[in-house]
């Protein structure tokens, strides 16, 4: 392997090609129009031009990704995440063009790609799963049907995109009455998003916490988990923030979640990185889904086991067989968080904020780690996910990393746009997560009773300014009541305590 092309964009292309030059590897950045000058473009050794700003014209574009690979001399491409990452045809293509691909097989892809063929996969591994409809109910699917199989899960359940991903194509039905509105919107949402509107149903359980496994496969039939990470901290379905270790797994359970996953990725013949995502009901899991491809949250693995996920995913696909001790994997060294730092204003409902960022100044420090795809006088475009940079925080246990993640946040300058940064600031001060109380519904509960309010508070400059022109509009308007000329005679005979006095009052005003 001599040439990687990373068929993605932004912070992880970043990542996977400071993987490509520590293994002395040649890589090779793809370029929408409004990516042209973008961090990672300037970073890579080679970039080729790809097509037009929306997805649809460039990092969707397989034949356009094949023929960068082709024109660039590049024998392997690394998917990322996002984009085509879990596309099993993308994975064919560039099998078809002798390109290795940095992942599963497309074959695995497919399988696990699909929620109900993952579930019948960990059936088959003897994985206990959330019970829900074992196939995809089709558009031919007749509402009566649908109904009749709610019934016999029981209420509440989910409708979810058998193709789904994302919290896309999702909705929570609470009784008989919801079922044919909540199918229809989210079939009408997983076509959008997926170009599949098949469903499938799956009993909702009440707060339940969201644990992951890291797995790494290689050819030769070993599979080694990680130890878990906590991701039940969402957003209408979205991570917000993870860590490693979940500080509500003990060992027991910890070996029990690692065999699972071990065992459901060999089921599937997986190779590569995976992570295998699981529902905590008390002191029950049940199999949720799998994801083909490195996470977002892989950092808070590699910081509490101290190896290179990104570097093993290459080493992987070219041939290499794993030698990572399995007890080291399982083996928190230490506590791990990653916030995700987005360019969204969460004041006016996460909206997004794109623009030019005109400074940024990231932390740093002991145990601070910031994976960024911008610098300052970057722009952040209006085309793709709103990610800026992954900020990760580590310690001895969980208490230190969570106070050097708030050191690391209250460091954070980043201007020209507005970021998830306050949020964060907010969060981690918030009882319910100090004692890791949560589960994967808290924080919109929360968001919701705060009404509103706020994240922001205005800088310390920026109040200082204020408070100066406070103070002069108030001394000129005691200065024009004493006789300064501004007003009527009346203001020019009162004494000179009664000034002082109003002086001091308007002041404190």
């Amino acid at each position: 392997m001599r040439k990687i092309l990373i068929a993605n964009r932004g912070e992880i292309a970043v990542r996977v090609i400071r993987a490509c030059r520590d293994l002395q590897i040649a890589s090779v950045a793809v370029y929408s129009e409004c990516d042209r000058a973008a961090r990672h473009v300037r970073l890579a050794d080679e970039a080729v031009a790809i097509g037009g700003n929306p997805p649809a014209e460039s990092y969707l574009r397989i034949d356009r990704i094949i023929a960068a690979a082709r024109t660039s001399g590049a024998d392997a491409v690394h998917p990322g995440y996002g984009f085509l990452a879990e596309n099993d045809a993308f994975a064919a293509a560039c099998r078809d063009a002798g390109l290795t691909f940095i992942g599963p097989s497309p074959e695995a892809i497919a399988l696990m790609g699909s929620k109900t063929a993952a579930r019948q996969a960990a059936i088959a591994a003897g994985v206990p799963v959330v019970p829900g409809t074992e196939a995809p109910l089709g558009g031919d699917a007749a509402d009566e049907e649908i109904a009749r199989m709610a019934e016999r899960i029981g209420y509440p359940v989910m409708v979810k995109a058998v193709a789904g991903g994302g919290g896309k194509g999702m909705r929570v039905v609470g009784g008989p009455g919801e079922l044919p509105g909540a199918v229809r919107a989210a079939r009408s949402e997983a076509a959008a998003a997926f170009g599949d509107s098949a469903i499938y149903l799956e009993r909702r359980l009440a707060h339940p916490r969201h644990i992951e496994v890291q797995v790494l496969a290689d050819r030769h039939g070993t599979v080694v988990p990680f130890v878990e990470r906590e991701c039940s901290i969402q957003r209408r379905h979205q991570k917000v923030v993870e860590e490693s270790p979940s500080p509500v797994v003990d060992s027991d359970l910890r070996g029990r979640l690692a065999s699972a996953a071990a065992a459901i990725a060999a089921s599937a013949g997986y190779t590569n990185a995976g992570t295998v995502e699981f529902l905590l009901d008390g002191g029950k899991f049940y199999f949720l889904e799998m994801n083909t491809r490195l996470q977002v949250e892989h950092p808070v693995s590699e910081a509490v086991t101290g190896l290179d996920l990104v570097e093993w995913q290459i080493r992987i696909a070219r041939g290499e067989r794993l030698t990572i001790d399995a007890a080291r994997a399982l083996t928190p060294r230490g506590h791990a968080i990653e916030c995700r730092i987005y360019a969204e204003d969460p004041d006016t409902g996460f909206m997004p904020s794109p623009g030019r960022i005109t400074a940024l100044r990231p932390p740093d420090g002991p145990g601070i780690r910031d994976d960024s795809g911008f610098e300052a006088g970057d722009e952040v475009p209006v085309y793709y996910d709103a990610l800026i940079s992954k900020l990760v925080a580590s310690g001895v246990d969980r208490p230190q990393a969570v106070a050097r993640m708030r050191r690391a946040l209250a460091e954070y300058d980043i201007r020209g746009i507005r970021t998830t940064v306050p949020f964060f600031r907010w969060l981690l001060d918030q009882p319910v997560f100090l004692d890791a109380a949560f589960h994967t519904e808290f924080l919109d509960t929360l968001l919701q009773q705060r009404r509103g309010t706020s994240f922001s508070e205005p800088e310390s400059s920026l109040r200082e300014v204020a408070l100066a022109a406070a103070a002069i509009y108030a001394s000129r308007a005691v200065m024009s009541r004493s006789g300064a000329g501004l007003v009527g005679p009346a203001f020019r005979d009162e004494p000179a305590a009664w000034t002082r006095q109003a002086r001091v009052e308007s002041l404190r005003e």
